[in-house]
């Protein structure tokens, strides 16, 4: 059972929500973004966040294998190198090395992927999805995300 609606106080979402806004305008490939959320909340165990990235993912084309298999990237033949680099960068940044922070091998790998506009992008959305989980985690929001309605054309 959920502790709080944090829905109730959309005041105090938005700039987490313009974070959004401007990572959806970003030109992030969209199944990147959503390989780089759901790896960020499987790292800090937030099931409403690994079960709305998920779905969402699924809804726009991503395969259940890549979804399935994403905790061992590292192993699996099915993510590109520009995935890759930005999967190293989430785990990275999620879990920040207390001495070094990031490590300049993942930041080098980074930068042979994205330029430094879409670095600092990737960045944006690293600290936005490890916000939402910070504030689905402590609430207990439970995971039974619903997908939006598409509107047929």
């Amino acid at each position: 059972m959920s502790r709080f609606s944090y829905y109730t106080y959309p005041e105090a979402l938005k700039p987490l929500f313009a974070m959004k806004a401007h990572i959806d305008k970003s030109g992030l490939e969209k199944s990147l973004t959503h390989l780089v959320m759901m790896r960020a909340s499987q790292l800090n165990g937030c099931a409403y966040c690994m079960d709305m990235h998920s779905k969402e993912a699924r809804a726009e084309g991503e395969i259940e294998q890549r979804l399935y298999v994403l905790q061992a990237w590292r192993e699996a033949p099915f993510y590109s190198d520009r995935e890759r680099a930005a999967l190293a960068w989430c785990e990275a940044v999620t879990r920040l090395d207390p001495v070094h922070g990031v490590p300049d091998e993942v930041y080098e790998q980074a930068r042979a992927q994205f330029s430094e506009k879409e670095l600092m992008d990737l960045n944006l959305l690293v600290i936005m999805i490890n916000g939402w989980n910070r504030i689905a985690i402590p609430s207990k929001t439970e995971p039974n995300y619903q997908l939006p309605e598409r509107k047929v054309a």
